[in-house]
């Protein structure tokens, strides 16, 4: 072989390497969506109704649920999958945000393993109160109940889906900033801290709005602040808290990612089509039911806000004290 044949062979062999993962996402293969949680939850949810809605753009989508580790199971699958577009998955404010400051042991790098594709979804917490104590109590705004704690030392607790989770970091940080005390009463999972705030067992709660609306709109809870920047449209009327704390913000987010290294053109290809997905009347009129407002975003734009979202926990993770060895 001669030189310039030696030469238009190798520029050839680097052609096709470097084009592969587009010739594999050309060719309409099925993509991997890896679901870091268990089946029937809102992170499930919204995946599955993203796979329907770009079917036509981007051929099948198949949810892959992979629970465990407060979600690194599912999450380092997708940082060790090939970087072709053909395995994604979703990051979430704990796999991307918390877990990397509360677990000892990581089994993925939050900041340098993962491509962003789009944020999708933000849900505000709601800071809630049993509604039957709060009317004992005399509680009917934020301002009240810091005023109680105040004049009640160490009378007051809440609860939580477990040490570390967002219920758990919005109520230290609600603690520092209004100075008070509340102690903190972890159960395994945010539905089991429901119910011990519907039965007295607890006085407060920061819970996911989707989860306690259904009780807020029973009259069971009294919902006092949003822990969104601004009110949030999917519960009117109900002030955020960052309106008494400037800055306070604890959404709930989720988004999706892919291996670190995937071609640009591949995210792009995938960022055009969620991002169309979401902004669609029919993803919204669905994704209001569960009380999750649609957030399509840039790449860059997810890659930031998950950047500024880990120096965010980084801190009220070490303030928390909570640690998963």
């Amino acid at each position: 072989m001669n030189r310039r044949n030696l030469l238009l062979t190798t520029a050839a062999a680097s052609f096709m390497a470097l084009t592969a993962p587009l010739a594999a996402h050309a060719e309409d293969a099925p993509i991997r969506l890896v679901v870091p949680y268990a089946p029937g939850g809102p992170l499930d949810a919204t995946s599955r109704i993203l796979a329907e809605r770009v079917r036509d753009s981007l051929g099948i989508v198949v949810i892959d649920n992979k629970a465990g580790a407060g979600g690194n199971i599912g999450a380092d699958i997708v940082a060790k999958a090939a970087h072709d577009g053909l395995t994604i998955g979703l990051a979430a404010t704990a796999t991307h945000a918390v877990n990397p400051w509360l677990f000892s042991k990581m089994p993925y790098n939050a900041d340098k393993d993962f491509a962003g594709i789009t944020q999708m979804v933000r849900v505000p917490n709601v800071l809630v109160i049993n509604a039957a104590h709060a009317d004992k109590l005399n509680i009917h705004s934020v301002d009240d109940l810091i005023k109680y704690a105040k004049n009640h030392p160490a009378k007051l607790n809440y609860g939580s889906g477990g040490n570390g989770s967002a219920g758990h970091l919005a109520g230290e940080m609600f603690k520092q900033r209004a100075g008070v005390y509340a102690l903190h009463i972890p159960y395994r999972g945010a539905n089991p801290a429901q119910l011990a705030l519907l039965a007295g067992e607890v006085d407060f709660n920061f819970d996911n709005l989707a989860a306690a609306a259904p009780n807020i709109k029973a009259g069971k809870l009294k919902a006092l602040a949003v822990t969104s920047l601004e009110e949030s449209p999917m519960l009117p009327g109900v002030p955020p808290l960052s309106k008494t704390f400037k800055g306070f913000s604890i959404d709930t987010w989720w988004g999706l990612v892919a291996p670190a290294g995937t071609p640009k053109a591949v995210i792009d290809k995938l960022n055009k089509a969620f991002t169309d997905a979401l902004k669609s009347p029919e993803t919204k009129t669905k994704f209001a039911t569960m009380m999750a407002e649609p957030v399509p975003t840039t790449p860059e734009q997810f890659d930031q806000f998950m950047a500024t979202e880990r120096a965010k926990y980084q801190k009220l993770v070490k303030a928390s004290g909570a640690k998963v060895d």
